[in-house]
């Protein structure tokens, strides 16, 4: 009886761990579930992407992992600034940055796109410009101008949360627009720091300060101001 009564002790735990792990699969399901095409349709850029380069992406990857390496190499990136590792920086800053684009393209060509990534996506692309970007803007060009676009990024993110009450909110034509700009505007201090060529900085300046143009669009077109 004793042997019984532990056996079924054991079953109970393990049929218990079961429902537990069932249970963990489910609620990242519910994030995982394809989203209706009409949440973003294939742009230009998604077409040449595909043409390019996701042939050689395997359809067993998601877009969603890709979301995860922008975030995961975000504290790399501050590390080889602070280490002053600049060449590392830009590198994997570039790829970070480019990372936005390709795992938009995977979603919306091969109908890839979930509630999870929805929400993450924009989520980490406003992590990478202000941490990074802020950090590399008020070190390198204007502690102003980096006070401005990091203000602006938290305006944006906590109006869209408090306005759509936690919904998830496809990104806009000009919020992809301004992420760009501002990560176009943070590699050319990129090009600067291992050039030494000072044009850069001016070209940085410019392009950085129309990334501000295209937010505070944002705040309109979210209608958040």
């Amino acid at each position: 009886m004793d042997s019984e009564h532990k056996q079924r002790k054991i079953s109970e735990k393990i049929h218990n761990i079961e429902e537990k792990i069932d249970l963990k699969l489910l609620v990242f399901r519910i994030f995982d579930d394809p989203r209706p095409k009409y949440i973003a349709k294939v742009t230009a850029i998604d077409k040449v992407i595909n043409i390019l380069i996701l042939w050689m992406i395997p359809e067993s990857i998601r877009p969603n992992y890709i979301t995860v390496f922008r975030f995961v190499s975000i504290p790399f990136i501050v590390y080889f600034l602070l280490s002053d590792s600049y060449m590392a920086a830009i590198i994997l800053f570039g790829v970070s940055a480019f990372s936005d684009a390709v795992d938009g393209a995977i979603a919306r060509t091969r109908n890839k796109i979930t509630d999870w990534g929805i929400f993450f996506d924009p989520l980490t692309d406003k992590l990478l410009v202000t941490i990074v970007g802020g950090l590399v803007i008020f070190r390198f060009l204007s502690p102003n101008l980096a006070m401005l676009i990091i203000l602006i990024e938290l305006i944006l993110g906590a109006s869209a949360y408090f306005r759509f009450e936690g919904k998830v909110v496809p990104a806009k034509t000009v919020g992809k627009i301004k992420m760009n700009l501002e990560c176009f505007g943070v590699g050319f201090i990129f090009l600067f720091l291992v050039s030494g060529f000072s044009p850069f900085l001016i070209v940085a300046t410019y392009v950085l300060y129309l990334a501000f143009i295209f937010a505070v669009l944002s705040l309109l077109v979210y209608r958040s101001i």
